[in-house]
């Protein structure tokens, strides 16, 4: 995958906090925010994923049983005991 250098402007005690961080998983900061980057992308593709799928049920229905035949008629669903 080709790659291309970005410029951040991050606050002082968070980049240091960071590249302790990025020592201690033994990688890099570049490398930890990609991979962290990564992750967001995978769960927003995930997301617009699942909408989608969502949507286009909602729209095609789903069969209830009663195969488009409705044999009750509202004032017996709403009678008054």
């Amino acid at each position: 995958m080709e790659t291309q250098n970005i410029t951040l402007a991050i606050p002082k005690e968070i980049l240091i906090k960071v590249k302790v961080l990025a020592a201690r998983r033994q990688t890099s900061v570049s490398r930890m925010l990609t991979q962290m980057l990564e992750k967001l992308v995978q769960q927003e593709d995930g997301y617009d994923h699942a909408r989608r799928r969502h949507i286009q049920w909602l729209e095609s229905g789903d069969d209830l049983g009663t195969r488009g035949n409705i044999e009750t008629r509202r004032d017996e669903l709403h009678e008054r005991a």
